[in-house]
């Protein structure tokens, strides 16, 4: 079997691209469907003064706003119908997720195969509404704080702008489902590297501006670029990084006959957390700038000012703080992610074991020490990978796009598009050899 799969992923090129209908229509409808999202980010929200939104977003571009605008693809800045993107519904993913941890009933829930998750998805798009909901309603009260912002303030404008914004919202959800389903890949992921690729061309633009004006000199532009290139094969080589532990299956007796124990590798990633610890920590440290920006008494005004300057980016503070919150928020999500307690529970229902490690409590035990030990490695990597970047737009002055979370983001999602394209392959050249022995066999 080892030989035959090494034999098709070897014969996997372009040409079977062509051969592969199923595949090509996969990729057809994510095209289709992420282009629908882009159109969306353009669609205005009514009610909405442009040029006053406009001049009020760029004074908070720099906090929390330009952070969840990179994320919607530019959909903020424009105040289109996707302004709140996908970030509900990955934020009552991770809630559900917490308290399928926390909550008995809900682990139970979770533990029932299939319908539990069907149930606890369900729960998730409830969860989404809500979210979005109050989300939109804060960013309506926001708006109508601006001055000349919102035509017509009052409860009619909130409500068009809680139904707008949660509309699209629960819109971009269906939309990543149906690409998840009748795509290739995962559709959230698609849908968030969607708007972060969006802005890389203007990124570029303006850091090549830069290097024109000589606000940039040409040794820093090639190092930019050589960094550039190492923190992606940096990633990449740390996202295929496994620690596989070997498990093993006992002898079993069918009839009169004996068969060997098997065995197999129990894979625990590098970086089980994924980008979350960075998302979170980059959203915490901006909120002082953000509310600082909306502030309107001097004296809170002051402090905040303070604060945001203490938190700026390249400053001491803002990257102690920065490093130690992905840190924390890296072992945080890896225990919610990962019950070592339910896998051993898995493995002894199996009747596989670690060798030299009991079933039960102590194989808990040992998965929990050997991920508490590379999620050390993993947490580095990612201090690594996102304060090196934030160091260089600290002194270069290069756009917030090309940080470490964006370069992370969208690497990581092109390796997990990349293997579900070849997963795809692969099964339909398998499918194609399945056919032509069972055609030989017919003539035989």
């Amino acid at each position: 079997m080892a030989s035959a799969a090494e034999q098709l992923a070897a014969n996997l090129n372009f040409g079977a691209f062509a051969k592969a209908e199923a595949l090509k229509k996969r990729i057809w409808f994510t095209l289709g469907a992420l282009i629908i999202y882009r159109l969306g980010t353009y669609i205005p929200m009514p009610g909405i003064n442009p040029d006053a939104f406009a001049n009020a977003f760029q004074s908070q571009s720099g906090g929390v706003l330009g952070l969840f605008n990179m994320f919607a693809g530019g959909a903020v800045e424009r105040m289109a119908i996707f302004a709140l993107g996908i970030m509900p519904y990955i934020s009552a993913s991770i809630v559900m997720q917490l308290a399928s941890s926390l909550i008995p009933r809900l682990e139970a829930i979770k533990k029932e195969g299939e319908s539990g998750r069907k149930i606890i998805n369900q729960y998730t798009r409830y969860g989404t509404v809500i979210l979005a909901a109050l989300q939109a309603y804060a960013i309506a009260a926001g708006l109508e704080a601006g001055q000349g912002i919102v035509a017509d303030p009052g409860w009619f404008f909130r409500l068009s702008t809680v139904i707008t914004l949660t509309g699209g919202t629960m819109f971009l959800m269906w939309l990543g489902e149906q690409i998840t389903a009748r795509g290739i890949g995962n559709g959230i992921s698609l849908i968030i590297f969607t708007g972060i690729v969006a802005g890389f061309p203007a990124a570029i633009a303006g850091t090549l501006e830069l290097s024109r004006q000589g606000a940039i000199g040409t040794g820093t532009m090639l190092l930019i670029v050589i960094l550039a290139v190492a923190i992606v094969a940096f990633i990449v080589f740390v996202e295929r990084a496994q620690r596989r532990l070997l498990i093993q299956y006992p002898k079993r007796q069918v009839g009169n006959r004996m068969f060997q124990g098997e065995s197999s590798h129990l894979p625990l990633k590098l970086n089980t957390s994924g980008v979350i610890p960075p998302i979170f920590a980059s959203s915490l440290l901006l909120l002082p700038a953000t509310i600082a920006g909306f502030s309107t008494t001097t004296e809170s005004t002051g402090f905040l000012a303070t604060i945001t300057a203490l938190l700026g980016h390249g400053q001491p503070l803002y990257m102690i703080l920065y490093g130690v919150m992905i840190v924390f928020f890296a072992f945080f999500y890896t225990a919610i992610v990962f019950n070592p307690a339910d896998t051993a529970d898995n493995l002894k229902r199996h009747g596989g074991f670690i060798p030299g490690i009991r079933p039960g409590q102590r194989t808990a035990e040992y998965i929990d020490y050997v991920l508490t030990r590379i999620t050390v490695v993993g947490a580095i990597y990612l201090v690594i990978v996102c304060l090196v970047p934030e160091f260089v737009i600290a002194q270069t002055g290069i756009p917030f796009y090309l940080g470490g979370t964006s370069i992370l983001i969208v690497v990581s999602v092109t390796m997990d598009t990349v293997a579900q394209v070849q997963g795809h392959l692969l099964a339909h050249q398998y499918e194609g050899l399945v056919k032509k022995s069972k055609l030989r066999g017919k003539k035989r």
